[in-house]
């Protein structure tokens, strides 16, 4: 379709190329105008674009159109819900890794469901402590293990009609995961490095896979390090679900359950009903926040 306009969705961006899927079923190879960088705009795996086809297989992005919502890390537009990946073991899970991710989901209003892979290496008691911290936070929590196919035919109920973004820190499973929910992806896997305890050729960009009806799945680079600074420090209780119900037992009105003497999130906390992890990491973040409105 030479010099024809239509709409499509980016499915995969990769070295400043970006693949659309066309509304006519073609995948097109397009770059972006140069009008984006001056307007400071760089379209994102899961945007919906307008693009002008230059002949059958490439073209260039016209339009951006409006997003539903859009993240940083991973950098992925109109996502209905996170697919969040962490090992129970090998490597060990790094929870004020995860309980960042969910405080950058929670500040869009993305629905979270936290997936624990690799529970044949576990015993009973992590299962549970696991469960103690995240449980009580309304998140949805799986425990599977992709090598034993444990728990895999319940992931594919909850993925069935939505727009998944896949993420997690690297050589926790998540492309053999991918595999398994989509075999043609033939993700490239590798072992967990001993030495520094990620996995090695891993996913480097982010991809787009219809694996169902109407059910996309976005597996994204694994992530290390994700920062929080950006948000307010006043604001960031209100990404933290749990606090909700006991505020009302805090004396003060704007209550930010640190300093205060009376507080009914901290009184939770010492009655074991919000877990000393999430508060601690709650602290930590709110003092990163604080620190960096300082300067």
């Amino acid at each position: 379709m030479n010099g024809g306009c239509m709409r499509g969705k980016i499915v995969k961006g990769i070295a400043g190329f970006y693949y659309v899927n066309a509304e006519d079923g073609t995948l097109y190879e397009c770059k972006a105008k140069g009008k984006f960088r001056k307007d400071k705009k760089k379209p994102l795996v899961g945007d919906f674009v307008r693009i002008q086809c230059l002949d059958e297989k490439t073209g260039n992005i016209e339009e951006l159109l409006p997003r539903k919502n859009a993240l940083v890390r991973p950098a992925v537009a109109n996502i209905d819900q996170a697919l969040v990946v962490f090992a129970a073991a090998s490597p060990e899970p790094n929870l004020n890794l995860l309980d960042r991710f969910l405080v950058t989901m929670e500040s869009q209003a993305i629905k979270v469901i936290i997936c624990f892979n690799k529970i044949d290496l576990v015993a009973e008691e992590e299962i549970q402590r696991l469960k103690k911290i995240y449980e009580p936070c309304g998140y949805e929590l799986h425990l599977i293990s992709v090598q034993e196919e444990a728990g895999l035919e319940e992931l594919k109920t909850i993925l069935a009609g939505k727009t998944t973004v896949l993420a997690g820190p690297s050589g926790v499973g998540k492309s053999t995961l991918m595999n398994w929910l989509h075999p043609e992806a033939n993700m490239e896997t590798g072992a967990v490095s001993e030495k520094i305890q990620r996995g090695r050729h891993t996913t480097r960009h982010s991809e787009f896979f219809c694996i169902g009806d109407n059910t996309y799945l976005l597996d994204t680079p694994g992530f290390s390090s994700i920062f929080v600074e950006q948000y307010e420090p006043d604001e960031l209780k209100d990404y933290f679900p749990e606090f909700a119900p006991y505020e009302k037992n805090c004396k003060f009105i704007g209550c930010v359950h640190v300093g205060e003497t009376v507080c009914g999130v901290k009184q939770a906390v010492q009655e074991g009903k919000i877990s000393q992890s999430r508060y601690d990491n709650y602290v930590l973040f709110y003092q990163e926040c604080k620190q960096k409105k300082r300067y």
